[in-house]
């Protein structure tokens, strides 16, 4: 989980169809995958709310811990009066926190459930009147389109939570490309959390909790799969699997056969598993310090300031235009 972070019910805002093709691709493909945003359904969402309170699960503590003690200092990079735009605002809170000290003129949180950011929003306005705020529901992993309502000037994006690892390095850049297209003009930025490289056992068990959290996190991918395909998974036919790839850099996350099985889908989609076969669910990207400044100024951004804890296992990062 490196927090892509979108929650429920992508089919709100994509066509039903579209969903179905991309899924059921991924399924029938040699080695099946589905795309980690999937993983937030209501339940998915309220799940990975749990793992980030386990003791295993360092990223949100730790770049929680960042945002604090760097505050004034992450401030003077942002500005004052900015468009802050949220990526993968979840229930907002982590944007929350820094209104005190970033002073947002405006706040747009995006994420793939309307409904769900309508909520969030709908309590922070009662708390912070004198900001305005708008809700975007927008799959934005693939396309970043802004409305012209949005504020065209001092656009500063957020996005926390290391969610830039649920990319690849080549869409990563692609992504950040898109960022900096969307930053209208010569006073923008972004600011967005890494996760940084460091020893496997630590990664290891960030994403295969004692408690299983994190698996069931996972396997409740397959009764979200069941509602937006009308199939039949059933998770107690599916194992969690995750682990640290050292040769990739990542975290990767895969639900794994327990025994062969078929599985079935509407309008006469079939797939058979063989025991031990794998579906991947999610892919968590780690990087070091300078190969994420590297990828940024590729981007086109320019100034890069860094923050991070004493045991640099996460880093903010505040990136101008160039």
């Amino acid at each position: 989980m490196a927090q892509l972070r979108q929650s429920a019910h992508p089919e709100n805002c994509v066509a039903q169809d579209e969903v179905e093709q991309q899924l059921v691709a991924g399924l029938l493909s040699p080695h099946a995958h589905t795309s980690p945003k999937y993983l937030y359904d209501v339940l998915g969402s309220r799940l990975f709310a749990a793992i980030c309170e386990l003791p295993e699960y360092y990223p949100t503590r730790t770049e929680a811990a960042i945002f604090e003690r760097y505050a004034s200092q992450i401030a003077v990079a942002v500005g004052a009066d900015a468009t802050l735009i949220d990526l993968g605002a979840g229930n907002c809170s982590k944007a929350a926190r820094l209104f005190p000290s970033l002073r947002p003129k405006q706040y747009v949180a995006v994420d793939i459930s309307e409904k769900f950011l309508q909520e969030a929003v709908s309590a922070l306005r009662q708390q912070f009147p004198q900001i305005r705020m708008t809700c975007l529901g927008m799959d934005f992993s693939s396309e970043l389109a802004l409305p012209l309502a949005i504020g065209q000037h001092r656009r500063q994006f957020f996005y926390p939570g290391s969610s830039i690892g649920n990319f690849a390095p080549l869409e990563s850049l692609k992504f950040l490309h898109q960022i900096r297209k969307a930053i209208t003009g010569s006073d923008g930025g972004l600011l967005i959390g890494v996760d940084l490289v460091k020893d496997k056992p630590i990664l290891d068990a960030a994403y295969d909790d004692a408690l299983g959290v994190t698996a069931a996190f996972n396997l409740n991918l397959l009764h979200h799969l069941n509602r937006l395909l009308d199939a039949d998974f059933r998770p107690q036919d599916w194992r969690h699997r995750a682990f640290y790839n050292e040769e990739q850099h990542r975290i990767e996350m895969h639900l794994e056969a327990r025994e062969d099985l078929i599985v079935h889908w509407r309008q006469g989609g079939i797939r058979r598993f063989a025991q031990g076969e794998r579906i991947h669910t999610e892919s968590s990207y780690k990087y070091t310090r300078q190969g994420f400044i590297d990828m940024l100024q590729q981007a086109g951004f320019g100034k890069v300031q860094t923050w991070s804890d004493e045991r640099n296992w996460f880093m903010v990062c505040h990136a101008q235009v160039a």
